[in-house]
């Protein structure tokens, strides 16, 4: 998809290729082919194994890649890159980097639970979503959570990239009453078909939700 000069791209699961300008940005590099482009930027939302890869990371790493996560990550990733180019986020900060800026958003679970009482993402481990601002494009990645409250905060967001698959995120019916309530421009449905949840959910995600909806 091209939105405004813009070319976003859903590769597997909770991956996205971004095409801005002259930089490439990944976020959640899992089941990579080879020989894509290399990564000016690459996001991590947090460190299970689906999102943090480390042999998908090197398929598309350079020494000047810039890599943007949180510190569960950054703890294993700074033992094997130069931390120069390490930038540790915690949720619901404003950051500038270069010539673009982003926030990050909270992630967590309020009802998908590992065992009783006991979330698969818990609040306190502190995992984020991203909101990139590209030349004033909002592109909103949800990370693994379910629809929380400090998503309701989210304005003026162009494209939000959204988890659909339940059992560890939101539900596709959870997904689209997020979307409803702060209504991006053009929603894309991710995490499915290769963990959990198939294209059906997204499917399902687009019947319910009431914006523009593209399933890459």
């Amino acid at each position: 998809m091209i939105y405004q000069n813009i070319q976003i791209k859903k590769l597997k699961h909770a991956t996205f290729q971004i095409f801005w300008n002259d930089k490439v940005i990944y976020i959640d590099p899992f089941r990579l082919e080879n020989n894509l482009p290399k990564a000016d930027y690459l996001f991590i939302t947090h460190e299970h194994f689906d999102h943090f890869n480390p042999d998908d990371i090197r398929k598309i790493l350079k020494e000047e890649t810039k890599i943007i996560t949180i510190e569960l990550v950054a703890k294993e990733i700074k033992t094997w890159i130069n931390t120069d180019n390490l930038i540790i986020v915690e949720p619901n900060n404003y950051y500038e980097i270069d010539d673009f800026s982003f926030q990050t958003t909270s992630a967590y679970n309020i009802n998908k639970f590992r065992a009783p009482g006991e979330v698969f993402h818990p609040k306190e481990d502190k995992r984020v979503g991203y909101v990139l601002n590209l030349d004033g494009v909002k592109i909103y990645h949800c990370g693994d959570t379910d629809f929380i409250e400090e998503m309701k905060k989210l304005k003026d967001i162009d494209v939000a990239l959204i988890c659909v698959s339940g059992t560890y995120v939101m539900t596709p019916e959870e997904a689209a009453e997020a979307v409803n309530y702060f209504k991006p421009k053009i929603a894309i449905p991710m995490h499915y078909g290769e963990i959990v949840g198939s294209i059906d959910d997204a499917y399902k995600f687009k019947e319910l939700a009431k914006v523009e909806v593209i399933i890459d």
